[in-house]
C-alpha cells in the first residue's frame, strides 16, 4: 500500500525494502540458527546510517524524522524485530530522553556511541511490583555527597544485559511520586554497586533476552541525573508516547509481511485438487487481515502526521499501540493457519513470528493500560479531542 498519509516518503519505503531483504534477511537466518545477535547486525545498520537516526546531526545522528523512523521500523520488523530493538536502543526512548533533556556534557558523553554502533542504552522502568502501574516503583534514590546512592530492583529490562548505561527511573520524592517525585538518572554500566543479576530468554526469538537489574547502595554523581530532579515521570512518558507509536509501526511491519507469505503460500499449496487461494475459508482470512491492516495503517500514519505538526494527539498514540498489537497477533494465527505444519515448526519464519509478535501486547504498556488511557481521556474530555 502506498504511502498516502506521507506521500515524500514513498521512495524511502523503497529503498527500505531492498535494504531489508539484501542486507538484513541474511542476519535474520543467522539469528535464527544461533540465537544470538551477530555483531554484522550493528555494522551494517550503522554503515548505512540506521544507528542513531533520529538524533541530531552534531552527535553523529543522521536527524531523522519520527515518521521517517517509524517507517524504518515499519520495514525491518518484516525480517527480524532483533533489528527493531536495535533501533529502539540508538534513537528510542533513552536516546531520545538524553537529547532533549541532557546536558551538554551528556549529550557529548552519550550520544557519539550510540550512532556509531559503539555503544547501546536500555531503559530501566519496569520492577517486579510496578510494570504498568509505574508510579508505584519503589527504586529510591537519596542524596548523598555530591550526588545520589540508588537501591532497589528493575527487571523485564530489553537489553539491559548488554547494555553500557542504562537511564534508571527512581522515586527521589515518596510523597509526590509521580507528580514530581520520580527522577531519571543515567547509570554506566561497571559502576559499583549496579548489577545484571538475572538475564530471562523471551518466548520469542532466543536473540531476544530480558534483564534484571539490581542497585545496591549504587553511587552516581549529580552529573548522572537527567534533567532536573523530579522531571524523570514526565520524562518516561513523553517517551512512551513516541514508543507506542514506534511500536505500531513494527507490527504494521510484520502484519504485512504475514500476509503477504499468506498469499504466496495459498497460491501453490494445493490440497484435494485445489489450491488455498480457491478456499473460501483461507480467502475471507486473509481478506479480513487485509482490512484490519489497512485501518490500522491509516490511523497510525494519521497519528504520526498530526505529531510531526506539532499537535497534541491525546490518547491517540495509545489507540495505534492498542489497535496495532492486538492485530498482529489475530493476523499471525492465521498465518500459523494457513500454512498448517509448516506453521508451527521450528525453522519456518511464521513460527517465528508468530512467537515474536506476543510481546507487543505487553511491551510500552500493555493492551489494557492503553485502554485504560484511552478511557481516561473519553471520560474527562467527554469525546474524542484529537485527530
Amino acid at each position: 500500500m502506498p504511502l498516502a498519509l506521507l506521500p515524500e516518503l514513498s521512495e524511502v519505503r523503497d529503498m527500505l525494502r531492498k535494504f531489508t531483504q539484501r542486507e538484513l534477511d541474511p542476519i535474520s537466518d543467522i539469528i535464527d540458527k544461533t540465537g544470538d545477535v551477530p555483531p554484522i547486525a550493528r555494522e551494517v545498520l550503522h554503515k548505512h546510517g540506521f544507528l542513531g537516526m533520529r538524533l541530531d546531526p552534531a552527535h553523529g545522528g543522521s536527524g531523522a524524522s519520527l515518521a521517517q523512523y517509524c517507517l524504518a521500523l515499519e520495514e525491518f520488523s518484516r525480517s527480524n524485530r532483533v533489528f527493531t530493538l536495535i533501533m529502539d536502543a540508538t534513537s528510542g526512548l533513552t536516546p531520545m530522553a538524553i537529547q532533549q533533556h541532557g546536558t551538554a556534557a551528556q549529550k557529548a558523553k552519550y550520544l557519539p556511541g550510540l550512532s556509531d554502533g559503539t555503544s547501546y542504552m536500555a531503559f530501566g522502568l519496569t520492577e517486579p511490583d510496578a510494570g504498568s502501574d509505574s508510579a508505584s516503583m519503589r527504586t529510591r534514590a537519596v542524596r548523598g555527597d555530591g550526588g545520589w546512592i540508588i537501591n532497589g530492583r528493575k527487571h523485564f529490562i530489553n537489553g539491559g544485559d548488554i547494555a553500557d548505561s542504562v537511564m534508571v527511573m527512581t522515586v527521589t520524592d515518596p510523597e509526590k511520586r509521580a507528580r514530581g517525585g520520580i527522577s531519571a538518572f543515567i547509570v554506566d554500566r561497571g559502576t559499583p554497586g549496579f548489577s545484571v543479576t538475572r538475564v530471562d530468554q523471551t518466548m520469542g526469538s532466543e536473540a531476544v533476552r530480558l534483564a534484571e537489574l539490581t542497585f545496591e547502595d549504587c553511587f552516581v554523581p549529580d552529573t548522572a541525573l537527567l534533567g532536573e530532579a523530579g522531571d524523570g515521570f514526565k520524562i518516561a512518558m513523553g517517551s512512551l508516547t513516541k514508543g507506542r507509536l514506534g511500536v505500531a509501526s513494527s507490527c504494521i511491519g510484520v502484519s504485512d509481511k504475514l500476509i503477504e507469505m499468506c498469499v504466496e503460500q495459498a497460491s501453490v499449496r494445493t490440497t484435494f485438487g485445489q489450491k488455498l487461494s480457491e478456499r473460501q475459508a483461507i480467502q475471507w482470512m486473509i481478506a479480513d487481515s487485509a482490512a484490519e491492516l489497512t485501518a490500522a495503517r491509516a490511523l497510525t500514519y494519521q497519528t504520526i502526521t498530526q505529531y510531526e505538526e506539532g499537535n497534541d494527539v491525546g490518547s491517540a498514540a495509545s489507540m495505534c499501540k492498542l489497535l496495532c498489537s492486538e492485530m498482529v497477533g489475530r493476523i499471525a494465527d492465521r498465518a500459523v493457519q494457513v500454512h498448517g505444519g509448516m506453521g508451527i515448526v521450528r525453522g519456518f519464519k511464521v513460527e517465528r513470528f508468530y512467537r515474536d509478535i506476543r510481546h507487543y501486547r505487553i511491551g510500552e504498556g500493555t493492551s489494557e493500560m492503553q485502554r485504560m488511557l484511552i478511557a481516561r481521556d473519553m471520560f474527562k474530555n467527554g469525546r474524542v479531542t484529537h485527530l
